[in-house]
């Protein structure tokens, strides 16, 4: 059934995986960093900004003055933690650099939430996208969509609601992240906060349509 919503969704929108805006694997993971609590153009704006001083690279960054770091991530919000953060993730890179991915996926996961400032949807987008590896990322959207498709509790945790999803599909990278893509645009295009109803291509499975 899982998969029924899947297609609707891939029918409707443009997604192709692995879907995250990135030029680079470590690109992606300051991304992640960057727009926790933030809208994408913002981060976009950052990423141009750290791309211009030549910091997007594990060690230029992790080089970088805090003072330098922080003025380029500004346009994000919270840019004193974050740029922390930053530090601590191009530590954490450079420390396990030349490693294979050859541990448990549980055990990368808990390194990667052992670091301060990174959370389990951080997490996951960093071993989704970054590393390739399968596991589901969810996020403000997926809640949302699925909490008003009736498939969520409103108390539903990260973690119930993470295992509900990878539960029903098939453990394939590719799909998680188109999933999860699909996801992110059908909420921009019709699940908002204020939801727009007209030609949503979930209408028949919702019971939020106003």
């Amino acid at each position: 059934m899982l998969l029924q919503l899947f297609d609707r969704l891939n029918e409707h929108y443009d997604v192709q995986a692995p879907w995250w805006p990135a030029q680079s694997a470590f690109e992606m993971m300051v991304g992640a960093v960057l727009t926790q609590n933030t809208r994408w153009e913002n981060v976009q704006m950052a990423l141009n900004n750290l791309r211009n001083l030549a910091l997007l690279a594990p060690a230029t960054m992790l080089a970088s003055e805090n003072e330098t770091l922080q003025m380029a991530i500004r346009p994000t919000g919270f840019f004193k933690q974050k740029s922390a953060t930053l530090h601590r993730l191009c530590a954490h890179l450079l420390h396990t650099e030349g490693e294979n991915f050859d541990r448990p996926l549980a055990q990368k996961r808990q390194e990667w939430l052992s670091i301060k400032g990174i959370g389990p949807e951080t997490a996951d987008s960093i071993l989704l996208y970054g590393y390739q590896q399968p596991i589901f990322v969810i996020d403000a959207y997926t809640l949302r969509i699925f909490k008003r498709l009736g498939r969520f509790e409103p108390s539903v945790r990260y973690a119930q609601a993470q295992a509900w999803m990878m539960q029903q599909l098939p453990n394939e990278v590719a799909l998680f992240q188109c999933f999860h893509g699909l996801i992110v645009e059908h909420a921009k295009a019709h699940c908002r906060k204020q939801p727009c109803c007209q030609g949503c291509p979930l209408q028949s499975e919702c019971a939020y349509v106003d």
